[in-house]
């Protein structure tokens, strides 16, 4: 127990970090400031309340299976993405690492919970894969939508390009071709950048 008392004197004022513990019957018995602070506006008092009344009913079922691989295995941390009420008909997302709390000849007496708010990472993140998906379809859009007409811009002016032009036309379709061409290495280029990432 001497770990727990030093941990949550290190974490009892965090701004960033969640401490919870439950007894065995799943009732708040600890919480620091950090998630008092966040969750006692939206449930009152939490100690002594059960510990499901601050998360999504579905999580549940995750707090269950990661307690029972912190029985199983007490020495060990698992890791748990809990969605906790936001009081505005949402919910905050949540990463925790769970802990086996044991008494003092090694029986299960509780769980301990470190966590933080990953709401805005996870948000970014998605933004992040939706930013990839859409810069994949603008890829595949030039080279394969954008190229095929270039194609025939460039094929065009190579037709004529063999032609008997007088000199005005003939540098116009010189023109018209190199632009083609650097057009074209630009759409490669950014295509083959896409493909890369």
């Amino acid at each position: 127990m001497t770990s727990f008392e030093e941990t949550k004197q290190l974490l009892e004022n965090s701004t960033f970090y969640y401490i919870i513990t439950t007894n065995m019957e799943g009732r708040y018995t600890y919480v620091n400031n950090c998630y008092n602070n966040a969750f006692q506006g939206i449930h009152g008092c939490i100690v002594g309340q059960p510990y499901e009344v601050t998360m999504h009913p579905d999580d549940t079922k995750v707090c269950a299976e990661v307690a029972a691989k912190c029985f199983a295995q007490p020495d060990s941390t698992f890791p748990a993405t809990i969605r906790k009420h936001d009081g505005k008909g949402g919910y905050l997302i949540t990463q925790w690492e769970y802990k086996a709390l044991l008494d003092e000849i090694g029986n299960p007496a509780g769980m301990f919970c470190l966590g933080y708010d990953i709401t805005d990472y996870t948000a970014s993140h998605e933004q992040l894969k939706d930013a990839k998906s859409l810069l994949k379809e603008i890829a595949f859009y030039q080279s394969h939508i954008v190229r095929r007409p270039l194609a025939n811009i460039m094929g065009l002016a190579k037709v004529l390009e063999h032609m008997e032009l007088d000199q005005n036309l003939q540098n116009i379709c010189n023109m018209l071709i190199d632009n083609c061409q650097q057009l074209d290495a630009v759409i490669k280029d950014a295509a083959s950048k896409q493909n890369n990432s």
